[in-house]
């Protein structure tokens, strides 16, 4: 802090003096100090003199507190070591809460809302943005976290526990003295080798279903139970299947995840189709069709009120009949096109009609096409709209002036499935779709929405393989491989900041470990034998069974290329970010109007 003090003088004998919260000393011009006296703390300096002539007195304070304090004296600040141990602990405290969710062998968190909603999940993605966080560290890392989930829909919980271990290895050095910065640009050395090593560790294979599945299935495991698992695989896998094209980006909005509270979740399922939440509304109506024509239309077939504010007046009860005759001769005129053209394409060939109007559809109307044999299916969602036509063909009419058999789609099978008062439509049996419904059953809303996260997820993994063409063995094998090669890195590096590739090698095994403790094994142990094995030039995961070593390209355990290096690069820089924190202060614009409120 650098304090201007004017002061005048008309003897050699000059004195000023400053008054400060944290210094209170009487100086004389000769430089001798006097004991220091109490001062108000009222005020920041002030000069006592004679009287004489103007000097100009420049004084450098150095103070062991913050100049925010200065600026906010009720600001809160941390600095350097306390600062730096705050980061530590946020870091390794948020680590430690999902440590026991990591993995095929993970444990399941509950979650509690306000209003005491519940919430099941082992899903990193659903527990950090549940959470209520107050620590700002942790509720950074969260947030990096959730990111990553969100640019590649997996390895949420591995980047805690990764930016938690790199903070705690690094604390280690940090303590005996080493500076933060040394151990960043050691952090930064380790990740260049890092993505480089990836890079040659990665698999290239061709990308058929049996990869996928493999792929799907390591994800799906470490979200929900086995047994559930190996039922959503092959749903996942096939749905996506269905949507892609060739040099076409994959859309995975094509796939409609849909929820019924319906028998156990076991007995959820591919439909290659589309499923709607809602039915026909005549009771007349069919039931089931088969070989069904569909019209997607986005057209009123109801008497709808004037844009504009009108009237109309009348003055006998015929005026108001032919009134009401012209209303509805407009909404009849419609229909009559509309079957018309039922007619025209199906004839008495027995086949069947299929309307899906996104606008509504009056009584009266639903009566005739009832009559007709139409069965109609009112205010369909937007969404259902655009999938309608990817499952069936067809384009979809705004008017009915145009109508042609060339704007129909085609369906083998709709049905109408009644579930309580809830009524589903199903569309399937149909050709070349680019859309598909995974039909979630489960007994509770707590199942069903641990599988829908589940699913989210698995579709991610399956749709990152097909746009990566690659994957990257898993069970912890690459942490293991990179560790021995860091550790044979570091002895090209000169200096000090082998220490921060020292610390950078030693966090990545944080993976393997916390596999192996969920597993109910040893970590140590299991290490050790995977390091030995690797020596010997064998790709080695862990077995979550027996505790023993395993072969994971042979067992089909895959990671997501682009998951494990977004994985590394964001646990790297994160962590670097934290190391360097030397000041925290809690002193927004909150407490400067709190303090004006209090005044």
């Amino acid at each position: 802090m650098v304090i201007s003090v004017i002061a005048t003088t008309n003897t050699t004998r000059t004195t000023f003096m400053i008054r400060n919260t944290r210094l209170a000393s009487t100086y004389r011009a000769g430089g001798e100090k006097q004991p220091p006296r109490p001062w108000p703390a009222y005020g920041l300096l002030s000069a006592l003199t004679d009287c004489g002539t103007l000097i100009y007195l420049q004084l450098t304070i150095r103070s062991g507190g913050s100049a925010v304090s200065l600026i906010n004296p009720n600001s809160e600040v941390a600095r350097r070591g306390q600062a730096l141990q705050l980061n530590i602990n946020g870091a390794v405290g948020l680590m430690e809460v999902v440590r026991s969710n990591l993995g095929p062998k993970g444990t399941i968190k509950m979650l509690v809302s306000g209003a005491g909603d519940i919430k099941l999940t082992k899903d990193g993605k659903v527990l950090l943005s549940e959470m209520q966080i107050q620590n700002p560290t942790a509720a950074m890392i969260a947030r990096a976290a959730t990111a990553q989930d969100e640019i590649t829909g997996d390895g949420t919980t591995s980047i805690v526990m990764l930016v938690g271990e790199f903070m705690k290895q690094a604390e280690r050095h940090i303590a005996e003295g080493l500076h933060p910065r040394i151990i960043t640009e050691g952090f930064e050395l380790a990740k260049k080798e890092s993505l480089k090593f990836l890079d040659s560790f990665t698999i290239k294979k061709e990308i058929d279903r049996e990869l996928l599945i493999s792929v799907a299935r390591t994800s799906l495991r470490t979200k929900v139970h086995r047994a559930l698992a190996d039922t959503l695989t092959e749903a996942v896998v096939d749905a996506v299947l269905t949507i892609y094209r060739e040099n076409e980006p994959i859309d995975l909005h094509m796939v409609e995840i849909m929820a019924m509270q319906h028998r156990s979740e076991t007995d959820t399922r591919l439909i290659r189709g589309l499923v709607m939440d809602h039915g026909a509304r005549h009771p007349d109506m069919p039931k089931r069709v088969k070989d069904a024509f569909v019209l997607t239309l986005n057209v009123s077939l109801e008497y709808e009120k004037s844009e504009v504010n009108s009237g109309f007046f009348y003055s006998s009860a015929e005026q108001r009949e032919k009134l009401v005759e012209s209303e509805r001769k407009f909404v009849d005129e419609k229909l009559k096109k509309i079957i018309e053209l039922k007619k025209q394409v199906c004839g008495d060939s027995g086949k069947s009609f299929v309307i899906i109007n996104q606008k509504g559809i009056d009584p009266l109307s639903l009566d005739v096409l009832a009559k007709n044999g139409i069965l109609a299916l009112r205010r369909a969602k937007r969404r259902n709209m655009e999938r309608m036509q990817l499952i069936c063909g067809g384009v979809a009419q705004n008017s009915v002036d145009d109508l042609s058999p060339e704007v129909l789609g085609w369906a083998g099978l709709i049905y109408e499935h009644t579930l309580g008062e809830e009524k589903f439509t199903f569309v399937e049996d149909v050709k070349d779709p680019s859309s598909a419904t995974i039909l979630i059953k489960g007994p509770n809303p707590h199942t069903i929405h641990q599988t829908k996260d589940a699913i989210r997820d698995g579709l991610r993994a399956v749709k990152n393989t097909l746009e990566d063409g690659s994957v990257v063995p898993g069970a912890g094998a690459f942490q293991i491989a990179l560790h021995s090669h860091l550790l044979k890195f570091k002895d090209s590096v000169k200096g000090r900041v082998k220490a921060g590739i020292t610390s950078f090698a030693e966090g990545v095994l944080v993976i393997p470990k916390t596999l192996a403790s969920n597993g109910g094994f040893d970590p140590m142990d299991v290490i050790v034998t995977m390091q030995e094995e690797y020596e010997e030039g064998h790709i080695v995961g862990v077995d979550l069974q027996s505790g023993e070593t395993l072969d994971p390209v042979a067992e089909g355990i895959w990671d997501n290329y682009r998951v494990v290096r977004n994985m590394m690069q964001n646990a790297s820089v994160i962590s670097t970010n934290f190391l360097l924190v030397d000041e925290m202060m809690r002193a927004g614009r909150s407490s400067l109007k709190s303090d004006q409120g209090m005044e």
